[in-house]
């Protein structure tokens, strides 16, 4: 008899049972009796996902893989309520950014209001590295994240995005593992929901469905919910993730020093 778990439940099955980040493994693509090692990134993240089904299988943990593989989620974790424990596989190069799509940014726009609770869904993150000589690939980081602890604001916009000719085209990864321009990920759900209205703001293409998106987001959420959540405006929290928030906390700091002394 299958199991149910949580993502968390699954995530520390996979790094304390199974020490996946001890593993090494390849892919091999087989016709007839010929067999090759394949050398290529670009198909890792497809494999993963594939190996992480059937893992979760041979593991006798329930779950159904989602027959809509251009549609979030990966896995219903919960086969008895679509709605909830929602699993998204991702994979990186380690030795390189993550650069996975997290979600169309049109689609992502749409899907808030018809399904709020893909906002709760579980990242689980495969940071690999691969030989490309001999094939070899090895887990070097596995992380279970939620989205708005995975993404942040950038130069241009309010969110991490990739854009095309000014144009968001999707919702990208920051590397939250490094904080190298000192600009944090997220604090909350809240405060990605708030960066997220302003890109609807900044991005030309879904700047007319901006005004309305928040009164139909918030009122798809009360109603699934059952309970309301507060969005702060962009211009009240930004500055927690400017690039010199750091700076203006110090000098504020200093100068309650001295005029202390």
């Amino acid at each position: 008899m299958a199991n149910l778990l949580t993502a968390y439940e699954l995530y520390k099955l996979l790094i304390f049972d199974y020490r996946v980040k001890s593993l090494t493994g390849c892919v091999n693509f087989q016709l007839g009796s010929i067999e090759v090692r394949l050398q290529r990134r670009d198909i890792v993240g497809e494999v993963i996902q594939k190996w992480v089904c059937e893992w979760l299988a041979r593991t006798r943990i329930d779950f159904v893989e989602n027959p809509l593989p251009q549609r979030p989620p990966d896995i219903y974790l919960n086969p008895g309520n679509l709605r909830s424990d929602w699993l998204e596989i991702k994979a990186f190069n380690r030795n390189d950014s993550p650069r996975f799509s997290i979600a169309a940014f049109n689609f992502f726009l749409e899907d808030t209001i018809r399904r709020p609770w893909h906002l709760d869904a579980d990242y689980l993150i495969f940071g690999y590295t691969m030989n490309t000589e001999t094939g070899d690939l090895k887990i070097k980081d596995l992380w279970l994240k939620k989205i708005w602890e995975i993404t942040k604001p950038m130069s241009e916009y309010s969110l991490t995005v990739k854009t095309a000719n000014g144009i968001c085209k999707e919702i990208r990864p920051c590397t939250w593992y490094a904080n190298r321009s000192g600009v944090k990920v997220f604090e909350s759900l809240e405060d990605f929901l708030s960066a997220f209205e302003e890109a609807i703001f900044q991005n030309p293409e879904t700047r007319p469905k901006a005004a309305r998106w928040r009164n139909r987001f918030l009122k798809s959420y009360l109603k699934h919910y059952g309970c309301e959540i507060n969005i702060p405006k962009w211009n009240e929290i930004k500055y927690k993730y400017s690039q010199c928030s750091k700076a203006m906390d110090f000098r504020k700091i200093k100068k309650q020093f001295v005029n202390f002394k």
